[in-house]
C-alpha cells in the first residue's frame, strides 16, 4: 500500500493529459480511498461504462492515469503524498465525485459528503449575484414568449378540460419552493376532481386518475403553462428542480442524501432531471432525479438553462412528457 518517493520521481515525465476530455475518455480509473470503503466505492460504481481499480499504491508509472479520491482527509500522510507525486507525474488528479459529475452528466449523491456543499463559491448560481440576475432576466423573457403561444393553447385546453369532466380547470397546489417556503403552484388540472380524496399519493405512469385530456396535456407538458405565472410571481424559474410537496419530501429525505439542497434554488417549469430522466414514481426515480438537480445546481449556466429548454421544445413537440 505504501510507497517511496524516491522511487516514484526517478520515472520520466514524457506525457500528460494535453485536455480534461482526454482523461475523460480513460477505460480505467484509479480510485483511492481510506481503507474499508472500497466496497463501498465499489457497489456505488459498479455499473459505470469504465474499468476502476481502488487502492493500488504498488502503480509506479503514472503517467496519464486519471486518479480519483474519495474521502481524501482520512487518508495517511504517506498515501495523501502518493496522490501529490501522482499530480506532479503527469496523472490526472481530482476528487471522484467531481470526475463522475463530467463524465457522466450527473452527480452520484450517494458519494456526496458535507464538504461538497461548504464552498457556496463553487456554484455560481448561490453565489454570483450576476449569475441570479442574469437568470431571472432568462425567466422574465422566457415567460413573455411563452406567454404568446400559451393564451391560445391555454383557452383550448381549458375548454377541452371542461367538457370532458366537472371540476375547476385550474389546480392549485402547495409545493416546496427555494428556502424550503411553501407557495401554491397553478396548473391545468389533468386528473378527475376526486383523484386525492384518499390522501395525498404519488403519480404513476399510466395512472388511472388521470383524464383523457389529462393524458395529453401531460405528455405535451401544456399543464405546466399556468406556472408562467408562478415564474411571474418570483415564485419559479423557468429552469430548476421540479418542486414537490412537503408531505413527498420529509419521506424522500430520509432516504436520499441531501435531497433538501435542491431548495437551494428556485423551482423549475422544466429542468434538467425532467429532460433527462424518463417519468418515475419511486424512491430510486426520485434518486435519479435527484443526481441529476444536483448536477444542475452545481454547473448552472445560462447555457445550460438554453440546452435544457431546446430539449423541452423536443419533448413538448415529441410527446415525450416526462
Amino acid at each position: 500500500m505504501f510507497y517511496k518517493n524516491d522511487k516514484l520521481k526517478t520515472i520520466k515525465v514524457n506525457r500528460r493529459f494535453k485536455s480534461r476530455s482526454e482523461a475523460l475518455k480513460q477505460k480505467i480509473i484509479y480510485v483511492y480511498c481510506p481503507s474499508g470503503m472500497e466496497n463501498h466505492i465499489g457497489n456505488i460504481i459498479d455499473d459505470y461504462s469504465f474499468d476502476m481499480v481502488v487502492n493500488d499504491y504498488s502503480i509506479t508509472d503514472l503517467n496519464k492515469k486519471v486518479i480519483c479520491h474519495y474521502n481524501a482527509n482520512d487518508l495517511t500522510y504517506e498515501q495523501r503524498q502518493y496522490l501529490v507525486v501522482a499530480t506532479e507525474l503527469g496523472a490526472w488528479v481530482e476528487p471522484l465525485v467531481s470526475y463522475i459529475d463530467s463524465r457522466l452528466g450527473y452527480t452520484e449523491v450517494n458519494l456526496l459528503q458535507s464538504s461538497y456543499f461548504l464552498h457556496q463559491k463553487a456554484f455560481s448560481i448561490l453565489s454570483t449575484k450576476r449569475t441570479q440576475v442574469t437568470k431571472r432576466l432568462v425567466d422574465i423573457f422566457s415567460a413573455l414568449l411563452l406567454s404568446v403561444v400559451a393564451l391560445p393553447i391555454g383557452i383550448l385546453t381549458a375548454l377541452a378540460i371542461k367538457l370532458e369532466s366537472p371540476g375547476k380547470v385550474f389546480y392549485k397546489q402547495k409545493r416546496t419552493g427555494q428556502y424550503n417556503e411553501e407557495f401554491e403552484v397553478i396548473k391545468f388540472r389533468s386528473m378527475r376532481s376526486d383523484a386525492e380524496k384518499s390522501g395525498a399519493q404519488w403519480a404513476s405512469k399510466n395512472d388511472t386518475r388521470v383524464t383523457k385530456v389529462g393524458n395529453f396535456i401531460r405528455k405535451t407538458r401544456i399543464d405546466e403553462l399556468p406556472q408562467i405565472i408562478n415564474i411571474f410571481k418570483g415564485e419559479m424559474s423557468i429552469v430548476g428542480p421540479r418542486p414537490e410537496r412537503e408531505i413527498f419530501i420529509v419521506q424522500l429525505e430520509t432516504k436520499i442524501p441531501y435531497y433538501r439542497f435542491r431548495h437551494a434554488v428556485k423551482p423549475g417549469v422544466t429542468g434538467l432531471a425532467q429532460v433527462s430522466y424518463p417519468y418515475g414514481a419511486s424512491v430510486e426515480d426520485a434518486t435519479w432525479k435527484h443526481k441529476y438537480d444536483i448536477y444542475y445546481i452545481k454547473h448552472h449556466s445560462t447555457y445550460l438553462d438554453i440546452k435544457i429548454l431546446f430539449k423541452t421544445v423536443k419533448v413538448v413537440l415529441f410527446g415525450m412528457g416526462r
